[in-house]
């Protein structure tokens, strides 16, 4: 396995300098996003498509470093309703695009998630019982059978002919893939281009076990993000795991993302990365840092320390 960055924390630096900040941490692959939710500060898209002389600087200044990207990021909602979907929808073809002009074969995104049918005006992420209230299972139905399945079918195709090989989605809260079941059940109806980014800090925000996921997801694993979570002691204990505050309610908050090793210790991230190289993973760790607990600097030196420790390599 190789480390890698996600360089969105290094968004007040320009493109070369945060290449030389990533360097200096001894890490020689990058993710960075070109679309989507992110303003994307390394990755201009629509001008590296529009101009071959700003695309071929671009690789200059990656090459020279010998540094390389190994995903493309661009999480969003394309599933949207109205006009934020149709934003996404062309972010993540433009991505797509500019993958296949840069030779990069990996995409980073996130499933999206539809309204709840034809008229709703804001996605409806269900996860109640879907036995009562009844209206549940036809929404259910609407948004994978209706939309996500047809545009995932028609992304992937386009994919494929830009020279894509790998989709990885994160499975993220609030949208229709955020588990391994719902991933494999788009992965089953869509095709076996659509595989996990699998993020173990939202597994661990949900209660579950990203170790057990990482076996049930044993060949459909295409990224990890190198990122933890901690379940805050005596506030999850009384209001449980569903959380709408802000991120940045970290004192309040029932859980709040974390520097790796600051949310579980250095024992369970070995065994999650023996687990992982164990069931065939060898690919990319991608540290994704958010922890607004600590600086920037802090919790950078403090994943990379942890992550130098227990990565399978």
């Amino acid at each position: 396995m190789k480390l890698a960055l996600c360089t969105d924390v290094l968004a007040e630096l320009s493109f070369p300098a945060m290449l030389d900040k990533v360097k200096s941490y001894g890490i020689s692959g990058v993710e960075m996003t070109a679309g989507g939710w992110s303003p994307c500060p390394h990755v201009k898209t629509e001008e590296l498509l529009a101009s071959a002389e700003k695309l071929n600087q671009f690789r200059a200044e990656l090459d020279k470093r010998d540094m390389e990207i190994v995903a493309l990021n661009c999480s969003g909602n394309p599933l949207a309703p109205g006009e934020l979907g149709e934003k996404h929808t062309q972010s993540s073809y433009r991505a797509i695009e500019l993958a296949g002009k840069l030779g990069v074969k990996k995409i980073v995104m996130m499933s999206g998630l539809p309204g709840g049918g034809p008229e709703d005006r804001v996605p409806n992420w269900i996860t109640s019982t879907v036995s009562w209230p009844d209206y549940m299972p036809g929404v259910i139905e609407y948004q994978w059978n209706e939309v996500a399945i047809p545009w995932w079918k028609k992304f992937t195709q386009y994919a494929r002919q830009q020279g894509v090989e790998k989709i990885a989605l994160e499975e993220f809260p609030s949208q229709l893939v955020y588990n391994p079941s719902t991933l494999l059940r788009l992965r089953n109806a869509v095709g076996e281009m659509i595989g996990m980014n699998l993020d173990p800090s939202h597994l661990i925000a949900m209660g579950a076990d990203p170790i057990a996921a990482v076996r049930k997801l044993e060949g459909a694993i295409f990224h990890v993000h190198g990122k933890d979570a901690r379940i805050e002691r005596g506030l999850a204990d009384v209001d449980g795991l569903l959380e709408y505050q802000p991120v940045t309610n970290t004192r309040t908050r029932t859980w709040n993302y974390v520097a790796v090793g600051c949310g579980k210790d250095l024992q369970w991230w070995k065994e999650f990365f023996s687990v992982l190289r164990m069931t065939g993973y060898d690919g990319d760790v991608s540290l994704e840092m958010e922890d607004l607990t600590m600086s920037v600097e802090a919790g950078l030196q403090t994943s990379i320390d942890a992550l130098n420790a227990t990565i399978s390599r």
